[in-house]
């Protein structure tokens, strides 16, 4: 029987009797299916395999892989569920406009893409090409992420293209292209198993990828200390030999305080930094006086605990080191990064089985979403935009000339803010959902307003796309072909399953269409997502994402392949840095001196409680998806503020109570669940909930300077029991 990660009986009493063992037929409802299709789940970058059950051009269950080598037939419970949203009655059927007053009307093709395509004109031919901007989502495949790139620098010749993959791995990006010249992890996770010593910082694990969690479990069966880096005590927390309860926003203060004591004890690998690195003499100086004493002061965690984490990883013979937003969602994010690699780079552990270093991505083609060109500052091969060298060579694979290629542009919050300045008129969007996703909601929302049109291309209407003029309905993951590329690096199938419904059409053949109305037709005639691929391997060739040497036969027959790949007989590359050569101009390593400097915004007596946010296992992104899955709903019905017991009493605050946070940007009214697992002076809220409901009416605009991602996980706030009219109102919307 197929393992899952958590109990059978479990997932029956959570989920109800759609999860049940019926091994030759799988997971779902009664009844042979017509076909198994071999695909990937879509909910985060694990990209776990399962097999779809399809009848009658519908699908209705599921069955893990057992043949796939991540997850080897175990899922989460988003896995479990995820084909359920297939037939919900929200799903976007037919093009649809919005009529004032009387809400969304069903239109024609024709009249959607016409009115897309006048409006586009209208707004560039009076404010020039840059005043329509287009935002895209990272969950999709490869082949449309390509597409998007190019689509938005040749079709809307615009150059404020960004993606909601600003929202997730940028500084992770960011850091390992300072630090190694390639951003990727460096190894697939089977390294993790023979790692003597685990670092984990700033992810939940066991929730947010809950299949990785094996693999932990496995390296602590052979003897393996894990220390989780958390203000919170998630559940892997709870069972790892130690935690780290770092202050939000004191990240790289630790790591610093950390690397003190390794240097201090002799504890790093002066061969592999003599001979392979460069910049060590200024990050050395630079730790110098990061004492436990003073990384106490500025992380918030105890001296002694430092010292040990030190223990433990430095006398160590391998070792692996893991992080996701938790300290990548700042305004020093990169910063927080580049202290973390330089821990792993002092002790030589890289490119050896054992060591490794990887950047845990979160959306379902997180990797691969930000390889092929539709970020603001990038094009394919995960290439420089600025760079004459990168634009001559993709001009000469599109066809035009380099001139043609519009430069970089604003990134996710900058169009945001753009938009709500009135420098940009007109929007395009694709599986993005701003107003859930983005800081600062209210300010979201009025953005949104100001907009002179917006279209939105789309599976369910978000709560973005209820500002949207026009609709157009897209297809699921299921619904197409294409490749995604998960957490380790690994190009993968999707397959599609099932025809999309109604008048709903795929992503790539929507853009074709608007290039073609838009009389730019040349570059947008493919015929398949293959034949995007094929194009996408070219242009990525010679890049740092190398896929040149990757096929869909190839992909198949070796159940994916790890870029870089750069020719057909090439095997791929599970573990970088083998030959200790880096993609760097100097192919060393390069360590990064990090002084330690506060959050963008602090406690204080106005606002004196830290905020930080995250996910929760059963909820996905904005919820656009998961909170249309009943059995998800149901196991976490809506957002909590988790609040210490010590913490809570001092604010008169019980446990289910309703309660009002409030930030400089707004307020939000939630119920509290006091739990012992939290700093006494943070409180958590998940961030998968719009409305009066959004984590993001809190947090603010703040952002890194060389990623431009937002400062999520670090907001200062005041709490307090909510008034009776907020108390109504939130338990209105919590039951609607």
């Amino acid at each position: 029987m197929a393992k899952l990660s958590l109990p059978m009986a479990s997932l029956i009493e959570q989920f109800g009797p759609h999860v049940n063992a019926a091994p030759p037929g799988g997971w779902g409802y009664p009844g042979e299916p017509d076909k198994l299709v071999p695909t990937h789940c879509c909910f985060c970058g694990q990209q776990c395999g399962i097999n779809l059950k399809v009848k009658n051009n519908k699908v209705i269950g599921f069955e893990p892989r057992e043949d796939f080598p991540f997850n080897r037939g175990k899922l989460c419970p988003k896995g479990i569920l995820r084909y359920m949203q297939n037939e919900h009655p929200d799903r976007l059927l037919h093009p649809m406009k919005r009529v004032e007053g009387r809400g969304f009307e069903r239109i024609s093709w024709d009249e959607a893409l016409d009115t897309t395509v006048r409006q586009i004109q209208r707004i560039q031919k009076a404010h020039g090409n840059d005043a329509f901007a287009m935002l895209s989502g990272v969950s999709l495949t490869n082949e449309k992420s390509y597409l998007v790139g190019k689509f938005a620098r040749l079709a809307l010749q615009t150059a404020n293209l960004d993606y909601n993959g600003r929202l997730c791995m940028v500084s992770a990006g960011a850091g390992n292209k300072k630090a190694f010249g390639i951003d990727r992890a460096a190894n697939s996770w089977d390294d993790i198993v023979l790692a003597d010593v685990i670092l984990v910082t700033g992810s939940n694990i066991a929730e947010c990828s809950p299949i990785t969690t094996d693999y932990i479990w496995r390296a602590r069966d052979r003897g393996a200390k894990l220390i989780m880096v958390d203000p919170r005590v998630t559940p892997l927390a709870r069972t790892a030999d130690l935690h780290l309860p770092v202050r939000p926003g004191g990240d790289s203060a630790l790591m610093n305080g950390i690397l003190h004591v390794l240097i201090e004890r002799g504890w790093i690998d002066e061969a592999f930094i003599a001979s392979y690195t460069s910049g060590w003499d200024e990050t050395k100086a630079t730790v110098a006086d990061y004492t436990p004493d003073k990384a106490e002061r500025d992380s918030g965690v105890p001296a002694e605990l430092i010292v040990r984490a030190a223990e433990l990883w430095g006398p160590a013979k391998t070792s692996f080191l893991l992080h996701a937003r938790g300290i990548e969602h700042q305004s020093k994010g990169v910063e927080n990064v580049l202290s973390c690699i330089n821990i792993v780079l002092a002790t030589g552990r890289l490119g050896r089985p054992g060591c490794g270093y990887g950047t845990i991505t979160g959306q379902g083609n997180g990797q691969g979403g930000r390889e092929h060109g539709h970020k603001c500052d990038q094009l394919p091969g995960n290439r420089d935009i600025t760079n004459p060298e990168h634009r001559k060579y993709i001009a000469e694979v599109w066809g035009v000339l380099e001139s043609e290629i519009p430069g970089k542009g604003l990134s996710a919050q900058e169009i945001m803010n753009a938009i709500h300045d009135g420098e940009i008129k007109g929007l395009l969007s694709l599986c993005f959902n701003p107003l859930v996703s983005l800081p600062d909601a209210n300010f979201t929302r009025e953005a949104l307003e100001r907009l002179e049109h917006y279209t939105v291309m789309d599976f369910f209407l978000s709560e973005t796309a209820q500002h949207a003029d026009i609709v157009l309905p897209s297809a699921l993951h299921e619904e197409d072909e294409g490749t995604s590329t998960s957490a380790e690096g690994r190009v993968i199938r999707i397959r599609k399953a099932v025809d999309p419904p109604g008048e709903a059409k795929a992503d790539w053949q929507i853009l074709q269409a608007i290039a073609q109305r838009l009389g730019r037709e040349k570059g947008f005639q493919f015929d398949s997502p293959e034949a995007i691929f094929t194009e996408l391997r070219r242009a990525s060739h010679g890049g740092t994402a190398d896929y040149g040497g990757i096929t869909y036969e190839k992909i198949e027959k070796n159940n994916g392949i790890f870029w870089p790949c750069p020719t057909e007989d090439h095997p791929g590359t599970p573990r970088l840095f083998e030959d200790h050569k880096f993609h760097t101009p100097d192919g060393k390593a390069h360590f990064h001196p990090i002084t330690y400097r506060p959050p963008a915004e602090v406690v204080d007596a106005d606002y004196p409680i830290w905020l930080t946010t995250g996910r929760v296992v059963s909820q996905y992104l904005s919820g656009t998806q998961t909170r249309r899955i009943a059995g998800l709903v149901k196991q976490y019905p809506q957002p909590l503020m988790e609040i210490h017991p010590e913490l809570a009493v001092s604010l008169g605050i019980a446990q289910s109570q309703w309660v009002t946070l409030e930030s400089r940007r707004g307020k939000a009214t939630f119920k509290a669940s006091l739990v012992k697992t939290i700093r006494t002076d943070t409180v958590f809220i998940p961030y998968h909930w719009g409305g009066g409901r959004s984590a993001n009416l809190l947090t603010a605009r703040n952002l890194d300077p060389t990623s431009k991602i937002p400062e999520f996980k670090v907001s200062a706030v005041r709490v307090r029991p909510a008034t009776q009219e907020e108390a109504t109102e939130a338990e209105k919307e919590a039951s609607s």
